[in-house]
């Protein structure tokens, strides 16, 4: 049995992702402004459509935390995100390339990033199969349906193409799969197969394979393929201890590609210094921390997979998107959850965000104490 607390939900991983929306919102009008006003003529673009979309995403926090039963949990629920995730990665290719990809549907003006939602609807998919599977998780069988549909979905975002989302939700879901209780062997077996597959569409892909060796001779093509991680270099090491100032980087003016989305990690340590990039780590970490105690306290096996694996998926997106920003990595062009530019990214990661808060709302109480 369960006790419904109607927005009774965890304060600390509200606040927390409060605080870093703020952050976000002022940090995408400093790093955006120059480039909004050289594009659009208009140096608060980025930030009103920043703002639509936290809005937008902040609404569907309030929706699920008024709604008393967890519709997340039906199955009706979990597999129309799921149908609706395939369908609109799908239309991807049907519509106009950007930048030589296929990651977004573009309708009415509106443009959206479906790779970002397939990501919730394949956590609540396999907290949803493994729930009911949990005497039979163990059975190699019962993994052809989640293994058939994670490849599904890997496969059409390794096409867009988006390696490092790829990569990501594959990583994410094999985490999700053994906390469910699969075999640590199978995930040897697993090992064994992805590492060919994705070292396939490395090789296959010439810009890949020249990011995988410019990481690995980071000091080799500073002004090509290593031009992007020398200048967030520059930019932490120009913020020192206390930072230059809000609004007063100068990697952001054209230097830095990608200041307001991918690298704005990079104008935090500018612009705040270390202690603003110490800041949002320990954000990241308090949003964990929360995370991890809701999927601790949830009433029940699904909830409990759910939000394990949401909040997973949310610090997995930030630990590798700072690594990237920090040069421990190759550029994968994945953004920073909360922070980077992206209505995409911000209205998923808060619907993500909603779901906890709802998990955090219900608590299972014995019979006995009824």
């Amino acid at each position: 049995m369960e006790v419904f607390r109607p927005y009774g939900c965890d304060k600390g991983l509200f606040f927390t992702t409060l605080l870093l929306i703020t952050l976000g919102l002022v940090m995408v009008f400093s790093a955006s402004g120059v480039a909004a006003t050289e594009k659009f003529h208009q140096p608060f673009y980025y930030l009103l459509h920043q703002l639509i979309g936290a809005a937008a995403g902040m609404g569907l926090i309030v929706v699920l935390l008024s709604m008393r039963k967890p519709v997340y949990q039906q199955s009706g629920f979990v597999f129309g995100l799921l149908t609706l995730s395939a369908g609109l990665l799908l239309l991807c290719f049907l519509m106009p390339t950007v930048a030589n990809t296929n990651r977004w549907v573009v309708l009415s003006g509106f443009r959206f990033q479906p790779s970002e939602l397939a990501k919730i609807s394949l956590v609540l998919f396999l907290a949803w199969y493994i729930d009911r599977r949990k005497e039979r998780i163990q059975e190699w069988s019962s993994l052809l349906i989640p293994l058939g549909i994670i490849l599904f979905f890997v496969l059409l975002i390794l096409k867009e193409p988006d390696f490092g989302t790829a990569l990501l939700i594959f990583a994410v879901c094999a985490v999700l799969l053994f906390l469910g209780g699969v075999r640590p062997k199978y995930f040897a077996y697993l090992g064994l197969a992805s590492v060919p597959f994705f070292a396939y569409f490395v090789f296959a892909s010439p810009y890949r394979l020249e990011r995988l060796l410019g990481f690995l001779s980071p000091g080799k093509n500073l002004h090509s393929i290593n031009f992007q991680v020398l200048q967030s270099k520059l930019a932490l090491g120009a913020g020192g201890l206390l930072g230059v100032s809000l609004g007063e980087g100068t990697q952001k003016m054209f230097f830095l590609p990608c200041p307001h989305t991918d690298f704005i990690f990079a104008v935090i340590g500018e612009e705040l210094g270390l202690l603003g990039t110490v800041a949002t780590v320990l954000l990241f970490a308090l949003f964990v921390w929360r995370g991890i105690v809701i999927a601790m306290k949830a009433p029940n096996h699904f909830s409990q997979l759910a939000a394990a694996g949401l909040t997973i998926l949310i610090a997995a997106q930030a630990l590798l998107n700072i690594t990237v920003v920090l040069g421990l990595g190759p550029a994968k062009g994945v953004p920073l959850p909360l922070l980077s530019f992206g209505r995409s990214s911000l209205m998923t990661t808060l619907f993500a965000v909603g779901i906890l808060l709802h998990i955090s709302q219900r608590k299972e109480i014995n019979r006995g104490n009824a």
